[in-house]
């Protein structure tokens, strides 16, 4: 259950700082970046990476986020 929950912290801080990069560089202007859209992705992106690790558990390795043994 450890590993679990550290694979699945992993994926789901790497998918928050990807999306938040994404996010910045789509939505960046001249008067800025529009960082309520920025944070809902974000929150979405990662609660999406969440719940993605948690259906994987139960069709790969119970002990890994990973669908693949």
């Amino acid at each position: 259950m450890k590993k679990f929950l550290k694979d699945m912290a992993e994926r789901a801080i790497k998918t928050a700082a990807q999306t938040a990069l994404a996010a910045i560089g789509t939505t960046a202007t001249l008067g800025g970046v529009n960082w309520e859209i920025v944070g809902s992705t974000v929150a979405i992106a990662t609660i999406l990476s969440v719940l993605s690790s948690i259906a994987s558990r139960q069709i790969g390795d119970g002990n890994s986020a990973s669908l693949v043994n």
